[in-house]
């Protein structure tokens, strides 16, 4: 098959690649960095799993240990993120939970904003974690799909404002720095969101699957055997 100009695909390809900037697209040997954008993170804050976008995240943040302060939902984080005495300081971690499938829908809510008193003072970024997702173009150095997410009492439902967290993405850890049986203790007493009595955001309740597997519903999954 040829093209308009009477030339094969092929030809084409054989073309010196004048026309390439590259500036702009790399070749293979010369990539914009040695290492992939995506890190696959796992720890005792994501057992299942996390996704950290390095390529969009500030370096000297990869290896960070600080106090959490915590959201526990949408509707908190709305409320909370710009108040003038919210407890929060440019070293802290910013923890939203209960943003999950289950919870929420994954929305993309895993871009906290920076608190306004911080941006205010010049901060540009610091460490995130949620259960959510985020946009393909949004940037800071966040931590996403943390799994199992809150609301099915994975580790995050038991962070508590002023615990240690640790992310370390030489180690493609995130940790939560408290004793196992105290984040056992807190877990028991973890009590998930209403569930809806009947319709579609019942059936969706019951049978949307983690981040992990896809967010799909079970009942799609392909059968075993």
């Amino acid at each position: 098959t040829v093209d308009v100009e009477g030339r094969t695909l092929a030809e084409r390809l054989d073309e010196p690649e004048a026309w390439v900037d590259r500036a702009i697209i790399r070749t293979a040997e010369d990539p914009v960095s040695p290492v992939g954008g995506l890190v696959a993170l796992s720890g005792s804050l994501a057992p299942d799993g996390a996704i950290f976008k390095r390529a969009a995240a500030t370096p000297e943040l990869f290896e960070s240990e600080g106090r959490a302060v915590v959201f526990t939902g949408l509707e908190d984080l709305s409320a909370r993120i710009d108040d003038p005495a919210l407890d929060v300081a440019p070293g802290d971690i910013l923890v939203l939970q209960n943003a999950g499938p289950h919870a929420a829908g994954m929305p993309e809510a895993g871009y906290l904003p920076i608190p306004k008193k911080l941006a205010q003072a010049g901060v540009k970024d610091m460490v995130r974690i949620s259960d959510a997702r985020m946009s393909g173009t949004a940037f800071g150095s966040i931590v996403l799909h943390v799994a199992p997410e809150a609301a099915v009492g994975g580790p995050l439902a038991a962070v508590r404002d002023g615990d240690r967290i640790r992310l370390s993405i030489q180690d493609k850890r995130v940790d939560l720095l408290v004793a196992e049986d105290e984040i056992a203790r807190r877990l028991a007493d973890h009590r998930p969101p209403p569930a809806p009595a009947r319709g579609y955001k019942a059936l969706y309740r019951r049978s949307v699957t983690q981040a992990p597997e896809g967010c799909d519903f079970d009942f799609l999954a392909k059968a075993e055997g």
